[in-house]
């Protein structure tokens, strides 16, 4: 069971632009493998961070105008947003150590 909440796009404002921590999207789709193999890694890592860090997961293929507002172009992508702020975009999969130092510079 994932740690991060599924949202859609009439969400992403209130539980991404407007939180008072950082937050790591996870924008995925079912039929991408890579993705697949991200989400127990980002259970971990979400385990880690507590609630210094909000995860949430953003299904793509669901949510088309969110996904084309931030440019999503591969998957899995994984973006860390500050103060209502993209600050870090992270393409494909990637070791948990990577992810882990990409967010804490964000803290």
């Amino acid at each position: 069971m994932s740690n991060a909440s599924d949202i859609n796009e009439s969400m992403f404002e209130s539980e991404v632009l407007n939180a008072d921590v950082p937050v790591v999207v996870d924008f995925w789709a079912s039929w991408c493998g890579p993705c697949r193999k991200l989400s127990p890694i980002l259970d971990d890592i979400s385990n880690e961070f507590g609630a210094k860090v909000k995860f949430v997961k953003v299904n793509a293929d669901e949510n088309i105008k969110t996904a084309k507002d931030y440019a999503i172009s591969g998957l899995p992508t994984l973006m860390v947003f500050k103060d209502g702020k993209a600050v870090e975009r992270l393409v494909g999969l990637m070791p948990k150590s990577a992810i882990i130092s990409n967010i804490e510079k964000h803290l």
